[in-house]
């Protein structure tokens, strides 16, 4: 990362001192990028090919007859990024402040619609007023023609939304079909009614940071998967998410050169807190399986109770799925639910094999989780699970009790292999509860009630609290030591490469949203 970071810097210099054929105009407010230095900057060296460079404007309204600038405010193209080609449109704010026209919007359907038929991905550098309010609904007609793209190439090729100024009004609904969204820290924004409009319905103060900032959308409504510190850094981050895909759902990742070893981590076996109580953090467990430095985490700073990312395991990209322990036990809520269903149903449309590491003591109890659809919610990732097609394997660590555990990638729902350390526990519940309804008589006639309890808790835990119970029925594969997992992995998913699934015809199935 930080080698391609100084190439990019170099590439920076090189253009803005007028190097090539490119011309550089002078940074706009808040240092930020032009969209040529965005483009120069994220396509491999004198790969870019423009598309529409001598478009203008028709709208002859308000003084426009004589405003007539080429490009129209968006620049778009194709070029290749690390030799894979690549569709690309870049707002340019320093041209009527990025508002979208009809012949801008037409400038990026072209574009959507020829990745479509070449089957490569659709980048967009985001940076925009809005829609131009001089052509009325012509620019909105124009939005709407982006959407329907939007909607027609989801899963059929990748699709990232970089936010690297101002996007408002309806302009924010295209980023929220893609795949991924990025926002640059502290410059971009998004909302679908500004801060004014705010405080004249509602009477609330707020700025556009509060209202929409990269913070906003990374932390609490979960908008943006990855934040940047500045648009280099963003770029940097959409080449490097591109890395982890295929070009489209017809190919595979292209796989990394890499030379089996014994694969043995030892340092797996360390992990595990004596007392199943105590939190640890998951991704450790997840570092000691990946290839080294290879985890791409995505949605790192929204519902931290459940991990997403991307890894490479022997050179292979993956998705993980994965309980951390380390923020609220573990359990599931509305919000980790949604992320993780997200997550997996871009990497079954794309062709990336699943990994899913369960630690999970159930789904977060309450009247918030119940008021706010735990249940649909829930139902989401189960649904998303059930669906993938791709190769699934599972790895329970340490807890998988009752409902959760059919839901994180289970056997009964679709796992290929379904793996458990020595340490985990699938049960309905977790010993104590059970015990205390189980034999809720005994307990209280005992003459000494909680002696009795833990009794029938070690009696309880003897029985249920142990992967063998499981895989006497088929429903765990193999019980392995932590140090065996990457070796066992590696294997399972050689295996897996020709996995073939026929499902049963339909037009789509109905995910409960």
């Amino acid at each position: 990362m930080d080698q391609e970071k100084r190439i990019l810097q170099e590439k920076l210099s090189k253009a803005q001192m007028g190097g090539g054929e490119v011309r550089i105009k002078k940074q706009h407010a808040k240092g930020k990028l032009t969209a040529r230095e965005r483009i120069t900057l994220f396509v491999d060296e004198n790969s870019f090919e423009e598309i529409g460079a001598l478009v203008t404007h028709r709208t002859k309204d308000f003084g426009m007859a004589d405003q007539i600038i080429y490009g129209d405010g968006v620049i778009t193209g194709h070029g290749t990024v690390d030799g894979r080609l690549v569709y690309v449109f870049a707002q340019d704010f320093t041209v009527f402040g990025g508002s979208l026209s009809e012949t801008h919007a037409e400038k990026i359907c072209k574009i959507m619609d020829l990745a479509m038929r070449t089957g490569a991905p659709v980048i967009g550098l985001n940076d925009s007023g809005g829609a131009r309010i001089q052509e009325g609904v012509r620019s909105l007609g124009g939005y709407a023609d982006i959407f329907y793209r939007n909607v027609l190439a989801s899963g059929v090729v990748p699709q990232i939304s970089a936010i690297m100024g101002p996007c408002a009004g309806g302009a924010v609904y295209s980023p929220a079909i893609t795949d991924f969204t990025i926002m640059v820290e502290q410059s971009s924004y998004m909302f679908v009614t500004g801060p004014n409009v705010v405080k004249t319905v509602t009477n609330e103060e707020v700025t556009s940071e509060e209202l929409g900032g990269a913070s906003t959308h990374s932390t609490k409504s979960g908008v943006t998967h990855l934040t940047a510190e500045n648009d280099l850094d963003c770029i940097l981050q959409v080449r490097k998410l591109l890395s982890y895909m295929p070009q489209n759902c017809e190919e595979l990742t292209h796989k990394l050169a890499y030379t089996l070893d014994d694969e043995y981590r030892p340092q797996l076996d360390e992990i595990l807190p004596d007392v199943s109580t105590k939190p640890y953090d998951m991704k450790a467990v997840i570092e000691g399986i990946i290839d080294h430095d290879s985890f791409f985490e995505i949605h790192a700073n929204y519902a931290d109770n459940i991990i997403v990312g991307f890894a490479r395991l022997a050179g292979r990209s993956i998705g993980i799925v994965a309980n951390q322990p380390m923020s609220l036990a573990g359990c599931l809520d509305v919000d980790s639910s949604k992320k993780a269903a997200r997550f997996t149903r871009f990497c079954d449309a794309f062709n990336i094999p699943l990994l899913v590491l369960v630690d999970v003591p159930g789904f977060l109890p309450g009247t918030d989780q119940e008021w706010n659809g735990i249940i649909v919610n829930g139902a989401k990732l189960l649904y998303a699970l059930s669906e993938a097609t791709v190769p699934k394997i599972s790895v329970i660590t340490r807890k998988a009790y009752g409902g959760a555990y059919d839901v994180m990638n289970s056997k009964h729902i679709g796992a290929d292999f379904n793996y458990a350390w020595p340490t985990a526990e699938i049960a309905v519940m977790g010993a104590k509860g059970a015990s205390e309804i189980i034999f809720k008589k005994e307990i209280a006639t005992a003459d000494d009630p909680e002696a009795k309890l833990k009794e029938k808790e070690q009696e309880y835990a003897d029985l249920f609290a142990n992967p063998y119970s499981a895989a006497e029925r088929g429903f765990v594969d193999e019980v392995i030591l932590p140090n065996e997992t990457r070796r066992k992995l590696i294997r399972a998913y050689n295996l897996l490469e020709s996995k073939a699934v026929q499902l049963p015809k339909k037009k789509h199935g109905n995910i409960p949203l």
